[in-house]
């Protein structure tokens, strides 16, 4: 990540969370956020109230997720 930005330092307040559902997400849902140029945020929708990893978009890559599957542009 540029700048060896602090993922975690950044402000969740104003991030959309989306979820991307194979199934009938009846259990919940993972959920990804974009909280920076190449900073991410994952979720999950059974837990709401806990906090949400961080990813740069390379990382998100390497795991094997794909921001489009969110809707969202990487």
């Amino acid at each position: 990540m540029q700048n060896e930005t602090n993922l975690y330092a950044l402000d969740l307040s104003e991030a959309s969370f989306v979820k991307a559902c194979g199934g009938p997400c009846t259990e919940g849902c993972v959920t990804l956020a974009r909280i920076g140029e190449d900073a991410w945020a994952l979720g999950d929708s059974k837990r709401p109230d806990a906090q949400p990893l961080r990813f740069t978009t390379q990382e998100l890559d390497a795991a094997g997720i794909d921001p489009a599957r969110f809707g969202l542009g990487a």
